[in-house]
């Protein structure tokens, strides 16, 4: 996989977090728990991508 495809595989599941979240926010039986790992596992995509993209010193 090349980082190009790779970079666009964790913006598309960051996205797809995103939207889960939201639909979690706005369903009132949503267990904090759950909602706290979806956001927790965003984050840590959101950290990869970042860590990508930065420029790698040598």
């Amino acid at each position: 996989m090349s980082m190009e495809s790779h970079l666009a595989e964790l913006e598309r599941r960051h996205r797809a977090l995103e939207r889960e979240i939201e639909e979690a926010i706005n369903h009132p039986s949503t267990d904090t728990v759950v909602l706290a790992s979806l956001k927790r596992r965003k984050l840590q995509i959101k950290d990869e991508i970042t860590r990508l993209r930065a420029p790698t010193i040598h």
